[in-house]
C-alpha cells in the first residue's frame, strides 16, 4: 500500500513540477491566495471577478484546476484548464521554436602580420567555407613584438583578405584597431 501511495505522491508532484518548463512558476490551486481575481473558463468565457475560494469550487466541480496566468494584472488573471494538459502544450511549443531558431555563430580567423601567401590562401579557403556555412566572420590581424610599429601592414592585409572573400561574403564592420590587433567582422552573403 505504501508503494502505491507514493507513486500516486510523485505522480502529483511530477504534474505540478510540470518538469520546469517555464521560467516563471505558476500558481496553482490552493497556492492562490488573492481576494478577487478575474477568472476565465476552459472554453475562454470571461466568468468575472470572484473569490479563490469561488473559482477553486467552479474548478472542482469541472475537475480541472485554477491556474494564475497573468498575476501582474489588475485583478489577477486565473484559468480554469487541465494543467497537465497546459505544460505539456507549453512545453511543445517551446520545443517548437526551439527547432526554428536559427543560431548563427561567429568564426575566428586569427593571422599575424608577417603572414605568408601560402598560409594566407589557407586563411582565406577556410573563412570562405565559414561564409558559406552561414556564420558570421571575426578576422583578426595580431602583432607580435615590434610589428606594432607598422599598422599599416595589418591594413593592408585585411585589404586583401576582403577582396579574397568578397564572393562569399561582405564587411560588416570594418578594420578596427583594439589592441594590438586590427579586428574585421565579415557576414555571410544572402
Amino acid at each position: 500500500m505504501s508503494v502505491g501511495f507514493s507513486a500516486l505522491i510523485f505522480v502529483l508532484n511530477f504534474n505540478r513540477r510540470c518538469l520546469n518548463i517555464s521560467k516563471q512558476e505558476l500558481q496553482i490551486n490552493e497556492e492562490i491566495r488573492d481576494k478577487e481575481i478575474l477568472v476565465i473558463d476552459d472554453d475562454g468565457k470571461k466568468l468575472g471577478i470572484m473569490s479563490a475560494k469561488d473559482a477553486l469550487k467552479l474548478a472542482d466541480e469541472k475537475e480541472l484546476d485554477l491556474v494564475k496566468i497573468a498575476p501582474q494584472a489588475t485583478p489577477p488573471v486565473c484559468r480554469i484548464l487541465d494543467y497537465g494538459k497546459y505544460c505539456f502544450e507549453q512545453a511543445k511549443r517551446e520545443k517548437e521554436a526551439k527547432k526554428n531558431q536559427k543560431v548563427v555563430s561567429i568564426k575566428e580567423i586569427r593571422m599575424f602580420s608577417t603572414i605568408d601567401t601560402h598560409d594566407f590562401e589557407t586563411k582565406v579557403n577556410q573563412a570562405v567555407k565559414f561564409l558559406q556555412g552561414g556564420d558570421k566572420l571575426k578576422v583578426s590581424v595580431r602583432f607580435r613584438k615590434r610589428a606594432i610599429a607598422h599598422p599599416e601592414l595589418g591594413s593592408e592585409l585585411l585589404d586583401r583578405f576582403k577582396e579574397a572573400v568578397s564572393t562569399a561574403g561582405t564587411v560588416d564592420k570594418p578594420a578596427k584597431m583594439e589592441g594590438r590587433s586590427i579586428v574585421m567582422f565579415v557576414n555571410p552573403k544572402k
